[in-house]
């Protein structure tokens, strides 16, 4: 994946995920490693949440569809290095929420 191209978005926006029992399996050890690296990466990335809990889903049966939807994520996160959120030691942080009430 080093020598991969970048991907603008986490996951493609016609992509649907389901248990494609007719695909392909993969290592269930390797795709859970990979998963797994992902979740503790959202901590600081927010913006592939959603991307990698779709993915989630899949841990007991990866196919290779699931695998393709993992490696776009990897490659959004290569062209998005300098995006994340950065938690200062020492210092308070305080959260701000607004909403609508129209809506």
């Amino acid at each position: 994946m080093l020598h991969c191209k970048d991907a603008a978005t986490p996951m493609a926006t016609n992509c649907y995920l389901d248990l494609d029992e007719a695909g392909k399996n993969v290592d269930q050890k390797l795709y859970r490693g990979m998963i797994g690296s992902l979740l503790y990466l959202t901590t600081s990335r927010p913006d592939i949440m959603h991307s990698v809990c779709l993915c989630v889903r899949f841990q007991s049966a990866p196919k290779e569809s699931h695998l393709i939807a993992v490696k776009r994520i990897l490659k959004y996160l290569k062209g998005t290095k300098g995006l994340g959120l950065w938690y200062p030691n020492g210092t308070n942080i305080f959260l701000n929420g607004y909403s609508d009430s129209d809506f």
